[in-house]
């Protein structure tokens, strides 16, 4: 596989369209800072080929495809293999719920000729030649066969990326007899090896066949043929015998059914004659129906009756007026002298109420007065107190000091105030104040508590007077609905008779419902009887229809009884006339059986003389034998040319069985296949053991044993050391070598379609002293001069980018990295 153009646009740091031009770069080299992208342009050749990336963990890491931000990212991929030409596309896309999934993969086989710098022009995907795969599923198989290797091996092989640049050198024998199969292609050689097994297994299946059939098949001489032969002519013979008796025989037979038939009829008229006779009971059955019609219309008179009386009844009730207006007016005239006796108690109520709503309110009135003549006294008292603060001050500021506290007027300390001199006017008048504020606050309480009293009184007053107003009103409704109704003892009257009546009604329709249900029954009774008349009819009718080709007589319609009479009499008289005719047709039923079982004994004889067991069907059964003896006279000609013929079959499965388990034994895994897998890893090994040791001066030597890959130190007395005890640069070493190896010297050997005509590394120059830089790059040098692959490294390593002579300077900003190519 070599890569010829990469076209990247959304993807991971390639946030705006970005092109890398292959062509003609047979030596190249990936350059820039580190984290700039230059691992990415191989991640992109790995995605577009198989949808994963090594360093994303497999596919479940889609996501790292995208840019940040970005909703699509797209990668294609025009490459070369075995003279072929394609392009590979991928896109993926993040949907509204985040999900990111590929949205459309496809493989095609690009025309001969075709010119790359078409793709600038915008083409459509019809133009880029013939669809290989279609989709993510159908790529896998399509790039495995387009460029031969599976994605472990093509990472391991050709594009080698960070972090599995050794994974060739470390991998377990198994894995790599398998790569070297791919690569070889020496799975055509298993192919061959399970083919040649199936067809083995076959023929050997082949052969088992044909012993078992020729086990079935018995000797066959000339003496079995004759006499096969003789019994086909004695098969014939009978048959020709039978013939000429088979019909004589059909004539019997039919003479003797024809006369059974007629017997047979005789016999089933006699059976249908002496089948009539009357049903038990059939007289009974008018005087029934009469008997229920009776009844019926004496239930139906007394319902009649019981309907008129509830009638008349309910015109009685509906005349004695309505209850309802009865039973309100008895309660008017109770409610009336209920509320005239509550309306006395309300009214003496409401007289209480207002005397003490009038001594409450004297009671106020004097409270307020107490108390305007208490404030008038605590005016007073206040005029004293001034007028004797003003005549002796000095006991006046007494009042306000404080012992320890500064004197508000000398601002002196003072220890101790002393006390008010007795008899001090000040004094007085402060005594007197604190009285009079004290009677001013009690005759305030006391109109606060008579107001709260007087109020109360008010609430319940009003209460006692909206009371008495509703009762008079209410009284005065009842006055007018009783205005001209009756007395109450009359009005109970009326409803005693309301409820006679009512009682009465009741028993009345009682009756109707009891003489309804009795006349239900009785024309039910009486429909039953007639229904068993009319199927009494049915019946008479349905046997005279089984007599009509007799000709019955007609039947009485009035009477049932004198009708089945009739027809009975006249079934009796058919029968006997029929019984006098059927003795002489029984002897003619036994004549002709006879007749018909002397042609059977004949022909039975035949058949025993014939050596076969006799039949129902004769005519049949002689030319089934004649069948059989034919068949069985070609069975034998046929067994014995059979078994000839299965013979000469035997011979040649039994050859081909043979040289295909020879040829499947040839090519066994252990044979062959090991033989060409051991000698291609002994060249591979030989070659990466130069390289490594022109990579190391001459120190090390790569060798192999039972398929474990070893070093020989030639500086440490040639110590034969695992590759997996390599320090790194040592291991950077020898990958490299391994590499090189399988590009320059497996790629000749390849049978198949897997051509390493590339080789891309990715891993390790900055960790070699100048030196051993000097030599990869040499090495590099002169693979990629022999001019039948192309050669690219990923370094940040200017001494070995400078001996590159095309390079691709990969830079990245704070929106999208970008690509130039440099160099020649």
């Amino acid at each position: 596989m070599r890569p010829i153009r990469l076209d990247m646009a959304g993807f991971t740091v390639f946030r705006e369209e970005t092109t890398v031009d292959f062509t003609d770069a047979d030596f190249f080299a990936l350059v820039g800072p580190t984290g700039s992208g230059k691992s990415t342009v191989l991640d992109a050749i790995c995605f577009a080929l198989y949808g994963t990336v090594p360093r994303w963990g497999g596919a479940r890491g889609l996501t790292n495809a995208l840019a940040p931000s970005a909703t699509e990212a797209r990668v294609r991929l025009v490459f070369e293999s075995a003279g072929d030409r394609y392009v590979a596309t991928r896109v993926v896309r993040r949907d509204g719920r985040g999900a990111v999934k590929t949205a459309n993969a496809g493989l095609q086989l690009m025309p001969a000729g075709f010119d790359v710098t078409k793709l600038d022009t915008g083409l459509s995907p019809d133009d880029l030649g013939e669809v290989v795969a279609g989709t993510p599923a159908e790529m896998e198989e399509a790039v495995l066969e387009a460029v031969g290797l599976p994605y472990e091996q093509f990472t391991s092989c050709v594009v080698l990326p960070q972090g599995q640049f050794a994974d060739f050198l470390h991998a377990k024998p198994a894995t790599r007899q398998q790569i070297l199969v791919n690569l070889l292609g020496l799975g055509v050689y298993e192919a061959v090896q399970k083919r040649a097994t199936e067809r083995a297994g076959q023929a050997e299946a082949k052969l088992e066949a044909v012993d078992r059939m020729l086990a079935g098949l018995a000797a066959v001489d000339d003496e079995t043929v004759a006499g096969a032969q003789a019994q086909v002519d004695r098969a014939r013979e009978l048959a020709g015998a039978v013939a000429v008796a088979v019909p004589e025989l059909e004539r019997a037979r039919g003479t003797a059914r024809e006369v059974a038939a007629a017997l047979a009829a005789l016999d089933a008229e006699l059976a249908v004659l002496a089948a009539v006779r009357a049903p038990d009971g059939i007289a009974e059955l008018a005087r029934a129906v009469t008997t229920a019609r009776a009844a019926a219309d004496e239930a139906g008179a007394a319902v009649a009756l019981a309907e008129e009386r509830e009638e008349k009844l309910r015109g009685e009730l509906a005349a004695a007026g309505d209850e309802s207006a009865l039973r309100l007016l008895l309660k008017a005239h109770a409610d009336r002298d209920r509320l005239t006796a509550e309306a006395e108690t309300v009214r003496a109520a409401v007289t209480g109420a207002q005397a003490e709503h009038d001594a409450a309110a004297q009671a106020l009135a004097e409270a307020r007065a107490a108390a305007e003549r208490a404030d008038t006294e605590l005016e007073a008292a206040f005029r004293a107190h001034e007028e004797a603060k003003a005549t002796d001050q000095a006991v006046a500021l007494r009042a306000h000091l404080v012992d320890g506290a500064p004197c508000p007027v000398c601002e002196q300390v003072v220890p101790r105030v002393p006390a008010v001199p007795a008899g001090s006017a000040v004094a007085r008048a402060t005594a007197a104040g604190k009285a009079a504020r004290a009677a001013s606050e009690a005759a305030k309480r006391a109109v606060q508590e008579r107001d709260a009293a007087a109020r109360d009184l008010d609430r319940v007053l009003l209460r006692a007077r909206a009371q008495h107003d509703q009762l008079r009103a209410r009284l005065a409704e009842l006055d007018d609905q009783l205005a001209d109704a009756a007395a109450p003892a009359a009005l109970r009257a009326a409803l005693d008779e309301h409820a006679r009546l009512r009682r009465a009604l009741e028993e009345a329709a009682t009756a109707v419902r009891a003489g309804r249900d009795a006349a239900r029954r009785a024309r039910g009774a009486l429909d039953g009887a007639e229904e068993r008349l009319r199927r009494a009819w049915r019946d008479f009718d349905t046997a005279r229809d089984r007599l009509a080709r007799f000709g019955p007589p007609a039947a009485d319609r009035d009477d049932v009884a004198a009708a089945w009479a009739t027809l009975a009499g006249w079934a009796g008289g058919e029968a006997d006339r029929r019984r006098a005719d059927r003795t002489g047709l029984v002897d003619s039923v036994a004549a002709a059986q006879a007749a018909a079982t002397e042609v059977e004994e004949r022909i039975a004889a035949l058949f025993t003389a014939a050596g076969l067991a006799v039949a129902d069907d004769p005519g049949r059964a002689a030319a089934v034998a004649v069948e059989r003896a034919e068949a069985e006279l070609r069975r034998l000609v046929e067994r014995r040319e059979q078994a000839a013929e299965l013979r000469e079959q035997r011979a040649g499965h039994e050859r081909e069985a043979r040289v295909a388990r020879a040829l499947a034994g040839h090519l066994r895994a252990n044979n062959f296949e090991r033989w060409l897998l051991a000698e291609a890893l002994d060249l591979l090994v030989d070659g990466a053991s130069r390289i490594l040791r022109e990579l190391s001066g001459g120190q090390y030597d790569l060798v192999h044993d039972k398929g474990e890959f070893f070093v020989v130190d030639h500086h440490d007395a040639g110590l034969r050391r695992g590759v997996r005890t390599l320090s790194g640069g040592e291991t950077f070493q020898a990958s490299l070598a391994l590499a090189l190896a399988l590009s320059e010297q497996l790629a000749g050997m390849s049978t198949t379609a897997a051509s390493l005509e590339s080789i891309v590394l990715d891993e390790g120059f900055g960790t070699l002293d100048a030196a051993t830089l000097d030599t990869v790059a040499a090495t590099l040098e002169s693979l990629a001069a022999r001019g039948d692959r192309m050669v690219g490294v990923v370094t940040h390593v200017p001494a070995l980018a400078e001996r590159i002579p095309v390079r691709y300077e990969v830079r990245k900003d704070a929106r999208t990295a970008r690509i130039e190519r440099t160099g020649l």
